[in-house]
């Protein structure tokens, strides 16, 4: 059974950086796409940064530049180093995962449970 645990969300001031993790558990690294989502309150979940199986980093246009993904295949982590935080960057952060081997890790089956992100100005 595939279970991503996050960690590292908290409160940050703007212009602060957190870095987020999420450690995986029964699944092969290199036969899942994984990455970060989001969700505001009222707002729809939305990708934040993937990492497809062929190595490929995809950036939403809103944290090009501030966030950066990567993982440790050894351990089975992925990381989000999130930079020059914003405000707009509060959210319930989700890692997820998707079996298969993808280009751009989109839809995603498997889910944490969230961490919590909230930046104030």
């Amino acid at each position: 059974q595939v279970q991503l645990v996050e960690s590292g969300g908290g409160s940050v001031q703007a212009g602060g950086s957190l870095r987020l993790s999420c450690e995986g558990s029964g699944y092969t690294d290199s036969t899942f796409c994984i990455g970060w989502f989001r969700q505001a309150p009222g707002k729809e979940r939305e990708g934040v940064a993937t990492i497809g199986t062929d190595g490929y980093k995809g950036y939403a246009d809103s944290v090009k530049g501030r966030f950066q993904i990567s993982k440790d295949a050894a351990k089975n982590t992925l990381y989000l180093q999130m930079d020059s935080l914003k405000p707009e960057d509060t959210a319930m952060y989700y890692c997820a995962a998707k079996s298969g081997r993808w280009h751009r890790c989109l839809s995603p089956s498997i889910w944490g449970q969230g961490t919590q992100v909230t930046v104030s100005s």
